[in-house]
């Protein structure tokens, strides 16, 4: 089920910088969140775990199944949004997933990938967005949108928070060492490509060819990549957000849906 990676000099640098000895493991098998059951196949690869505890009263009735498991007892690794790598703190050391999905994308996208989720697990910041809303999630869950699209927003939410806290490092990669510099190169391709999805967004919004929780998903990588998003994201993209966190995503999400149901 899982093989370890064979990593790249650059990649090799990017661990011993912001998670020194991080597993990074091919995983065989597609997932959106492990089965228990394969999870603990991981058993010989790592030297213990450690169960993330999120508080059941956190998960509205209504949240997506997936919620509900994760503040369960089981132990539970990935979830929907995570994309084609996964990172988890559960394991000591971490480990990185890196997913059959990405078969056939272009190897300078994946390095990145994989370079971003071990910067990402050396932040200490929480590996899911639950951990960065706990009890405030259900306001954010009843600000009138399905359960559905709560889900997705709150994971944008919570995907520009971290990018505050990891694009400086990004950005640093193209000029403090030649070795780093295809990540960085990577890093600036994945914006580029996202920039002509952003044109024309907030239009889109107000008309309802996309979904406000669509838009924030978008939006919301923009932000990890140092690109400026559209209106009404900027407030997604400053330092007050990387230092109120869930408090002012709450309030912002709160406030802006209500102004969209008043145009």
């Amino acid at each position: 089920m899982f093989e370890q990676r064979d990593l790249s000099p650059a990649l090799e640098t990017v661990r011993e910088r912001h998670a020194p000895g991080a597993l990074v493991l091919d995983v065989q098998g597609d997932f959106e969140t492990l089965p228990p059951a394969v999870a603990e196949n991981l058993a010989p690869l790592v030297e213990a775990f450690d169960p993330l505890e999120y508080d059941p009263a956190w998960v509205p009735d209504s949240a997506p199944e997936q919620l509900h498991r994760l503040a369960g007892d089981e132990f539970t690794v990935g979830a929907p949004g995570d994309g084609g790598v996964a990172w988890t703190r559960q394991t000591r050391p971490p480990t990185v997933f890196v997913k059959p999905r990405l078969e056939g994308s272009l190897d300078d996208f994946v390095e990145f990938l994989v370079a971003e989720a071990l910067v990402a697990a050396g932040t200490g910041l929480p590996e899911h967005f639950l951990g960065f809303f706990r009890e405030r999630y259900p306001a954010l869950a009843e600000t009138g949108l399905s359960p559905a699209d709560a889900y997705q927003l709150a994971n944008a939410l919570y995907d520009a928070y971290v990018g505050l806290h990891t694009r400086d490092t990004f950005r640093e990669w193209g000029s403090e060492d030649p070795g780093l510099a295809p990540l960085h190169e990577a890093w600036l391709d994945a914006g580029s490509r996202l920039e002509p999805r952003l044109e024309g967004l907030a239009g889109e919004v107000a008309r309802g060819e996309t979904s406000f929780a669509a838009a924030a998903e978008l939006a919301c990588s923009a932000v990890k990549h140092g690109i400026e998003p559209p209106t009404p994201f900027g407030a997604l993209a400053t330092e007050t957000y990387r230092e109120h966190g869930a408090v002012l995503a709450v309030r912002w999400a709160e406030k802006t849906l209500d102004a969209l149901r008043d145009a």
